[in-house]
């Protein structure tokens, strides 16, 4: 297997709007950033990845760019970013811009001329069609609820928007869009970024002859119908002959709806698309069985998430490579989706849930956070909202399809992405330290006892164990390039697998449950080293797991089973 720098990294997300606010604003922004490296090198990750920094009316917290070379004045400069990007260097740290090309603002400069008629140069940068028996061209529905298509007066045609109708699709058919958008990315890596994270870059692609979709919860069609469309291979491998190739970069695609056969494609080992994707079947799983869509209290299930994240690792296993996440700004957190955020498990289950994910084949992602085991916000109100998401659907779902309000909010609550969005819990101090004026989304009443200040004080934090599972990385091929053996694949609370070399191998062991579970590892692995473990004063050789415990084995014997 090819050795690559990113694939031996560790990467951290940063959501500008919500890490640290450096003005007194109540936004965070680049200063803020620039000022917490050292804490970034302190725990010890190798790469940065912003969440869009560029200009942006902020309809959707700036995943709506109206101009993709000027920095979002609530977050500083363009000389700020310079002033970040230096100093991150100085510290042997990376920094991975989010593209977000799929689709503009609808204030963008393209956009304005091109709804200004039909004739003008720009007049088919984006998806435009005309009305079918005086309706929308077809049944697609927006992500963010609602139809995806956007009737505009001054055309008299429809424009498609698969997110906010603020947010109109590119129309990635037109090689003159194709042309702006690699001289753009080009222009940012002379600046001497260090990759590109691609927003929802399995979409670009749209079905021929823009098909009606299957329906989604009854209302309109499903917008997953765009995904790994038609020519969305052609594209990337044009963006990587263009642009990609030409510099040394980490690229990871946002890929929704992406298979393990056309993961194979996005981040094949030729290097000709993509390094990685992030693909979403593991963290769909606890989706609402009764109504078809996501919103839903239900726990991560154990067994089916163990059986998914097997088959993408021994699916990509030599022939592509995996990223490994289960939080970011657009997930709930997960200690409180598949650990237990109780006073009692909240440390122990973080701990737990970092060590499945961090000992894995693939290169890691934390967002902000997730190293303090932060958890979800208390809703208790629709009006808590500011997620665009959130708001629309407890709209449309209360109002088309008659959902009682005190039934939905709890399930729009555990899932809402606001969730990831709270503060960055840095201090007990007021506002945990965030900022020194009125925070733009509430943060987490918790921060007084959740917060990088008190886990920096103690040997024992949740932060240290996020350390040391980054330091075990750096320094083994074993736990970066091995290969993966599911163990136990039926039990339903125990998450047990083998990582492997020809002369080596190591056991990770974890118990999900809140009870205790009989399991004694193998005898090799018992005379081996213990490299991590989330309880202290208890072992392995005891033949059993507490709640939520978790550890890790290795075994350097030379003498190891195969597959």
């Amino acid at each position: 297997m090819k050795k690559t720098w990113w694939k031996e990294s560790v990467v951290y997300q940063i959501y500008p709007r919500s890490f640290c606010d450096s003005d007194g604003d109540g936004i965070g922004d680049l200063n803020g950033i620039r000022s917490k490296l050292d804490y970034l090198k302190k725990l010890g990750i190798d790469v940065i990845w912003l969440s869009p920094i560029y200009q942006s009316p902020n309809d959707d917290n700036g995943y709506d760019i109206s101009d993709y070379e000027k920095i979002m004045k609530e977050f500083g400069t363009m000389e700020d970013f310079e002033a970040l990007l230096s100093e991150a260097h100085e510290k042997g740290i990376k920094i991975v811009m989010d593209l977000v090309v799929n689709h503009t603002s609808d204030e963008h400069r393209w956009f304005i001329e091109s709804r200004r008629d039909r004739e003008n140069e720009k007049s088919d940068f984006y998806l435009w069609r005309d009305p079918v028996s005086g309706h929308e061209p077809n049944n697609w529905g927006s992500c963010f609820s609602g139809s995806a298509w956007q009737y505009d007066e001054g055309r008299g045609q429809y424009y498609l928007h698969l997110f906010s109708k603020k947010q109109p699709d590119l129309n990635w058919e037109n090689p003159k869009v194709r042309d702006e958008v690699f001289s753009m990315m080009e222009r940012w890596c002379e600046k001497g970024i260090d990759g590109f994270r691609m927003d929802v870059i399995s979409l670009i692609s749209k079905p021929e002859g823009l098909p009606d979709a299957p329906l989604r919860g009854g209302l309109y069609g499903d917008p997953g119908i765009c995904a790994n469309g038609p020519h969305v291979h052609e594209y990337l491998k044009e963006m990587n002959r263009r642009v990609l190739s030409r510099h040394e970069l980490m690229t990871v695609g946002e890929t929704a709806g992406v298979t393990l056969e056309e993961a194979k494609k996005y981040a094949n080992s030729d290097g000709s698309e993509l390094n990685m994707v992030f693909q979403f079947e593991h963290v769909s799983l606890d989706g609402n069985r009764d109504y078809g869509f996501k919103w839903s209290t239900e726990k991560m299930p154990l067994l089916p998430l163990k059986k998914n994240l097997a088959k993408w690792q021994l699916g990509l296993d030599g022939v592509a490579w995996n990223s490994l996440f289960l939080c970011n700004h657009d997930q709930p957190r997960i200690v409180s989706r598949l650990g237990n955020d109780s006073a009692e498990y909240r440390e122990r289950s973080a701990k737990c849930i970092a060590t499945i994910l961090h000992m894995m084949q693939g290169t890691p992602y934390i967002y902000q956070g997730e190293e303090l085991a932060m958890s979800n916000y208390p809703f208790k109100s629709p009006e808590e909202f500011k997620d665009l998401e959130s708001v629309n659907a407890y709209s449309e779902l209360t109002e088309k399809l008659k959902l009682e309000g005190s039934k939905l909010l709890p399930m729009i609550a555990a899932k809402s992405r606001d969730n990831a969005r709270t503060p960055m819990q840095w201090s007990a101090e007021e506002n945990a330290g965030f900022t020194s004026g009125k925070p733009w989304i509430p943060v987490n009443p918790n921060y007084r006892e959740i917060n990088a200040e008190e886990e920096l004080s103690r040997s024992d934090s949740v932060f240290y164990y996020y350390q040391k599972l980054i330091s075990l990385r750096h320094s083994s091929e074993l736990i970066v390039y091995g290969h993966f053996e599911l163990l136990l694949p039926e039990d339903p609370e125990l998450f047990v697998y083998r990582r492997y070399l020809p002369d080596r191998e190591l056991l990770v062991a974890a118990n999900f449950s809140e009870r205790e579970r009989e399991y004694l590892p193998e005898e090799r692995f018992l005379a081996g080293e213990l490299l991590i473990h989330n309880m202290e004063g208890r072992s392995p050789q005891g033949g059993r797991l507490a709640p939520y415990e978790a550890y890790v084995l290795e075994n350097r014997s030379g003498v190891c089973h195969d597959a």
